[in-house]
C-alpha cells in the first residue's frame, strides 16, 4: 500500500466525500456564510482564489493514488471565520492552519502526522516562521481540531484559554521538528511507509 502526500487542488477536494468538504466555518465570516446557497462551489471559489492569490495553501494525503484526508492552511487575512475565536488573532509572523481531515477508517495510522509534516515542509521552504492553530480542548467541535492531536504533532500552547488556546509550531527554531521533517520525507521519497505511526486518533473528528 503506498502513502504519498502531495499538494491539494481542486480535483482532489472534488473526490474528498467528506463532511467538511461543503464546510465554510474558516473561509467565511458568520453572516456570508449564513447566506451562501452553492457552499461545495463557494468553498471552491476560496481555494482557487487562494491559490491565484498566495499558492498553495493545503497538502492531499493519497492511499494507493486514492485521496484520503487534507490539511488546508492560509494567511488569516483569507479566513475571516477564525475572527470568532477569543485567542485570536493570529501572530503576524504565521499562517493559520484549519482543517485536517482522515476519512474514518484510515485513521490511527499517522496519516494525520503526514499531512502536517508536508505542510510544514511546505512552509519552511517559502521561509514562513510559524504556523498557529486554534485548538479545542473537549474534542466536540467539528471544525476546530482537538489540541491533543495538535500536541501530538509539535504544536504548544501559545495564548492559553479554557476551551480554545491557540497553539503555535515555530518552524525556524525547532530544530528537532526539521530533522524529524527531513527523515519523514526521506521515507517518503524510498516509498517506505514510516517506521513508527505513533498518532493516536482524536476524540471526533479529526479536522
Amino acid at each position: 500500500m503506498s502513502r504519498t502526500v502531495a499538494r491539494l487542488t481542486l480535483d482532489h477536494l472534488a473526490a474528498l466525500d467528506v463532511p467538511c468538504r461543503s464546510c465554510l466555518f474558516w473561509e467565511r465570516d458568520p453572516v456570508r456564510r449564513s447566506r451562501v446557497e452553492d457552499a461545495a462551489g463557494e468553498k471552491d471559489a476560496w481555494l482557487s482564489h487562494v491559490l491565484r492569490e498566495w499558492g498553495s495553501c493545503g497538502r492531499v494525503v493519497l492511499v494507493d493514488d486514492e485521496p484520503v484526508g487534507y490539511v488546508v492552511y492560509a494567511p488569516e487575512a483569507y479566513l475571516p471565520g477564525s475572527a470568532a475565536f477569543p485567542t485570536a488573532p493570529v501572530s503576524p509572523d504565521a499562517v493559520l492552519m484549519t482543517t485536517a481531515y482522515v476519512v474514518e477508517e484510515h485513521r490511527g495510522g499517522g496519516l494525520g502526522r503526514m499531512l502536517v509534516q508536508g505542510m510544514a515542509r511546505d512552509l519552511v521552504e517559502r521561509d514562513i516562521r510559524a504556523v498557529e492553530a486554534f485548538g479545542d480542548t473537549r474534542g466536540a467541535r467539528h471544525c476546530v481540531l482537538p489540541t491533543d492531536f495538535l500536541g501530538s504533532v509539535g504544536f504548544k500552547t501559545l495564548r492559553a484559554h479554557g476551551t480554545s488556546p491557540r497553539m503555535r509550531m515555530d518552524l525556524r527554531t525547532t530544530v528537532s521538528w526539521r530533522s524529524d521533517l527531513e527523515a519523514a520525507w526521506a521515507r517518503l521519497r524510498g516509498s517506505v511507509a514510516p517506521a513508527h505511526a505513533t498518532e493516536a486518533a482524536p476524540r471526533g473528528r479529526l479536522r
